[in-house]
């Protein structure tokens, strides 16, 4: 259920900070909880738990947000120069704090392929999770969204005849998203399909299409 940052950061964190670290990494952090599996055909749901960072419609070639002053666009979030749909993008950042369990925002048959960071090394993404805790969104610490290793799920939704993203985007270690599913599988509406170890983000992108609102 969505909630403001403040009474997120003043209730859940804030109790859940009473926790050692040790009980926070190697216990609740790979916490599975039991939800109900909603389906709602006429709703996309979230992929992932977590703080929304940016919403917005765009391009192709505009830019998502600013990060040091490089445009950082719906190429860079798709990992593909040849991108070119308007879509909506949303980007979700998932915190120590959060369930890093990922779910199917609207059934479909599932691929996915890994891409590999553009440097040699991952960039660390603590500085954004500083930044969620002190309640501030700055884009200047958000280089890792150009740089990280990514997954890239793609989900074909037979009964619309559309096709959906969801881009997973590592911290700063490697090999940290362990997919559930094999190729081609046929998923459910909210069920699990995936899961990103520590600091991560996760990139909802809905091409736009004259047939739906």
């Amino acid at each position: 259920m969505a909630e403001k940052l403040e009474d997120w950061l003043n209730g859940e964190v804030a109790e859940l900070s009473k926790l050692s670290v040790g009980e926070l990494s190697n216990t609740f952090f790979f916490r599975d909880p039991l939800r109900s599996t909603y389906i709602d055909h006429e709703h996309f749901y979230s992929p992932a738990d977590g703080t929304i960072l940016y919403q917005k419609v765009v391009q192709p070639g505009e830019q998502v947000l600013e990060i040091k002053g490089i445009d950082y666009t719906i190429q860079d979030v798709m990992g593909d120069s040849d991108y070119d749909k308007p879509s909506l993008v949303i980007g979700i950042f998932m915190s120590f704090y959060d369930v890093h369990i990922n779910r199917i925002p609207y059934g479909g048959v599932l691929n996915y392929k890994r891409l590999e960071p553009i440097e040699s090394t991952n960039k660390p993404m603590l500085a954004v999770e500083k930044d969620i805790l002190n309640k501030v969104i700055n884009p200047n610490n958000m280089a890792y969204l150009k740089y990280n290793e990514r997954m890239s799920n793609q989900v074909y939704v037979p009964s619309l005849n559309y096709t959906y993203h969801i881009i997973q985007i590592a911290d700063e270690d490697v090999n940290v998203i362990a997919p559930f599913k094999q190729q081609g599988d046929l998923c459910a509406q909210n069920e699990r399909f995936s899961l990103i170890r520590w600091g991560s983000q996760v990139d909802l992108v809905l091409p736009l299409d004259s047939r739906y609102n």
